[in-house]
């Protein structure tokens, strides 16, 4: 992807390790972007995946109180309907995470098309692969079909082999460490395709999916301290 994000990119602070402080909030960097033409959108985009995160967390009774940063508090709280680009009509589907996810990632494989961004691009690509991975293999320990919980199958990068991955999930002590595991997959990979020193935009969308994941890590250190 095109563009020149030199002063930008050069402002931004380093980020630390999963479980670091934040040096800079999603805000923040959305604020710091909004000059680079599409890119703000594009990190909305990407930031809008932790709110459903949060949205599920909260509709589940797991999070309290919800502090989202592209939805309404009343979206979160589904006293609101979701985006219209999300393409969500059917108030089922709002609360079906299958197809809110399916929904998502189709919009965000638009939106990279429509950007030219390869990053958010493969971005999607292997968020969707290492999902059905995931489901695939839950179903399967339960005796389910597992094409009942794929989504968006049509954007899966199908070379990405997850086998080994997903037993070292599966074999986790515990949630939390299973978790742990997958992000830090998922980190490395962004640290792999990070577009390093293009200063094009899709460097500062890697550089956001990185803080996604660190602050998913904040909130969960802050809701095990609570």
């Amino acid at each position: 992807m095109s563009g020149n994000n030199y002063y930008l990119l050069a402002a931004l602070p380093g980020l630390g390790q999963l479980g670091d402080p934040l040096p800079i909030t999603m805000g923040e960097l959305i604020g710091k972007s909004e000059e680079s033409s599409g890119c703000a959108e594009m990190l909305c985009a990407l930031f809008l995946s932790d709110d459903l995160l949060v949205r599920q967390g909260f509709l589940s009774g797991e999070i309290e109180t919800p502090q989202p940063i592209v939805l309404t508090e009343l979206q979160v709280r589904n006293e609101a309907p979701l985006p219209e680009y999300l393409g969500i009509v059917d108030e089922k589907d709002a609360t079906n995470p299958d197809h809110l996810w399916g929904s998502y990632y189709r919009y965000i494989f638009e939106l990279a098309e429509r950007y030219s961004s390869q990053f958010l691009s493969e971005w999607v690509q292997y968020e969707v692969a290492l999902r059905n991975a995931l489901a695939e293999a839950r179903a399967k320990s339960l005796g389910l079909d597992p094409h009942n919980y794929l989504v968006a199958t049509e954007l899966a990068d199908n070379f990405v082999d997850f086998t080994r991955l997903v037993n070292e999930w599966s074999g986790a002590a515990d949630p939390l460490s299973g978790l742990r595991v997958l992000d830090q997959a998922r980190y490395k990979w962004l640290v792999e395709n990070d577009d390093w020193f293009s200063f094009s935009d899709d460097e500062i969308i890697a550089y956001g999916a990185k803080l996604l994941l660190m602050q998913r890590w904040q909130r969960l250190a802050e809701n095990k301290e609570s």
